[in-house]
């Protein structure tokens, strides 16, 4: 296992970085916010560099990129802290339609995304749910040679723009009877509304009421869709473990450069003993952390059960990059804890990072279940 990064993956590192140091400034992070609608140019400009389509593979207009090349581009994107669909449409749709979708289905969705030509969500949460099976209970009734779906999902991302939700809806009595489906965002009996998040994300209630939908939309097997629910999960577990690595490198590097740059006692302050264990504690949550991201990304890119590794991983990321920026906080001081300061938006986004996708309880829990206990 080596994770020295091969010469592509420097430059796609490197061009990301400087791509984003300039189309994705912090104030434009800041408009976003407040709810100003994602440049297109910006979102065509990542088309244009591929990132759409990195993944994907090259039959359906993408580079065939590995999962750990998707990692690194989304650990720079945590850097910069950028919004806006490219986590949901290529891992919480392009991913899931390109191992369980079916020729036709591949050739419609697959091209389209890599070109940013659609964008595509997955609506799995509902109100009380805590990721299991049995808490799924909206529901797909038959309906002449197709479904209608009745029920509500919450904290649905950038359901407002995208085209295509991939839905989860109970099928059967058991708990595990659950089916996946392809639906158009359009399709009569959808209403979206926003939710108020802490980060300023675009998350959305859909209410489905008999939404249609044909047979041929389903993903995967009938009935079975909820392994499938889980491979998504653990793989955008880990895409999201890069981000937030990518965010507390972000809030490391800018606190060295404050530290060393502000004189108190006519010394920097990063000088003093206790800015330099907060130094040192930030550099081994961030280091330790990336081990283990890096390390579930590369067995999912060769293939491997990477079950236990994801769930390491966000047990410790989540809580790890919260770590970092209350470090962060300290060392700017009472600066740092204004809004208009850089460092809140990275707070922001470390609180609910370690809640997305389960919190660290959950994936603790889940390192135990693998350990047989």
């Amino acid at each position: 296992m080596n994770f020295d990064l091969t010469e592509e993956q420097k430059l796609l590192k490197e061009s990301a970085r400087n791509f984003l140091s300039r189309e994705c400034p912090r104030d434009l992070v800041r408009t976003l916010e407040e709810g100003k609608e994602f440049p297109p140019e910006l979102w065509r400009k990542m088309t244009d560099l591929g990132w759409t389509g990195l993944i994907i593979p090259g039959e359906y207009g993408g580079s065939g990129g590995s999962f750990l090349d998707l990692a690194i581009l989304f650990e720079e994107i945590g850097y910069h802290i950028c919004p806006g669909p490219l986590f949901t449409t290529v891992v919480l749709g392009a991913l899931p339609v390109m191992a369980w979708g079916t020729p036709e289905q591949k050739e419609d969705i697959l091209p389209k995304i890599a070109g940013g030509e659609r964008i595509m969500t997955l609506a799995v949460d509902e109100p009380g749910a805590y990721r299991r099976a049995s808490s799924i209970t909206a529901k797909a009734s038959t309906a002449g040679d197709g479904f209608v779906i009745d029920g509500t999902k919450l904290f649905v991302p950038d359901a407002d723009r995208a085209d295509l939700l991939l839905c989860a809806a109970r099928t059967g009595a058991d708990e595990e009877e659950i089916t996946l489906f392809i639906v158009e965002k359009d399709a009569p009996g959808i209403t979206i509304t926003p939710l108020q998040t802490l980060a300023g994300d675009r998350q959305f209630e859909v209410v489905f009421n008999g939404v249609p939908v044909k047979k041929e939309r389903i993903l995967g097997e009938p009935d079975r869709a909820w392994p499938i629910i889980e491979d998504i999960h653990r793989k955008a577990t880990v895409i999201l473990c890069a981000e937030m690595i990518g965010g507390a490198q972000a809030v490391m590097d800018m606190s060295l450069e404050y530290a060393r740059e502000r004189t108190q006692f006519n010394r920097p302050i990063g000088s003093f003993q206790a800015i330099q264990h907060h130094f040192a504690n930030m550099l081994a949550d961030i280091s330790g952390s990336r081990y283990l991201f890096l390390k579930a990304a590369w067995k999912i890119s060769e293939g491997r059960d990477a079950s236990m590794d994801a769930a390491m991983a966000k047990a410790r990321v989540g809580e790890a990059y919260r770590r970092v920026t209350i470090l962060g906080h300290q060392i700017f001081g009472g600066i740092g804890f204004t809004k208009e300061h850089d460092m809140y938006l990275y707070h922001e986004r470390s609180m609910t990072g370690d809640l997305k996708f389960g919190g660290a309880d959950l994936h603790r829990a889940r390192v135990a279940e693998e350990l047989g206990l």
